[in-house]
């Protein structure tokens, strides 16, 4: 998810306002429609494997590290519902500048969130390769 965010944030979203009033609701219906389709079942899986490892708690991964990834996905799930979502319903109306603006500037929560969270999963997978001292 985290070079998906930074697609939308730094490419897609900034398209936005060039389509056209026009013919705007229409773009932001079928785009809301085909991006639920890619990102929903990649969100679900990234929820339940984040729930998963909570659980499994592998050896070798600090505990703050399972938690912190977790406090993560929650806030990027929090925006997304209580921030994103809203202002798409917005925009399926047609295009409104405000709307947009807060989009584009609020999805800098979830991208901030996912890429933190990417890191941090970087993190735990260097220090489940890394060979322990001593051993």
């Amino acid at each position: 998810m985290t070079g998906l965010i930074w697609f939308v944030q730094v490419v897609h979203y900034p398209l936005f306002n060039q389509v056209g009033e026009s013919v705007f609701s229409r773009y932001e219906t079928i785009h809301t429609q085909s991006t639920t389709w890619v990102v929903g079942p990649v969100m679900l899986a990234e929820l339940f494997s984040a729930g998963w490892l909570l659980w499994l708690a592998p050896e070798g991964i600090p505990g703050w590290k399972l938690w912190a990834g977790a406090g993560l996905l929650g806030i990027v799930w929090v925006s997304t519902a209580l921030l994103q979502v809203p202002q798409h319903g917005l925009l399926a109306s047609g295009f409104d500048q405000r709307a947009y603006e807060t989009l584009v500037s609020t999805n800098w929560i979830r991208t901030v969130g996912w890429s933190l969270r990417g890191l941090l999963a970087l993190w735990m997978l260097w220090d489940l390769l890394s060979p322990v001292e001593g051993g």
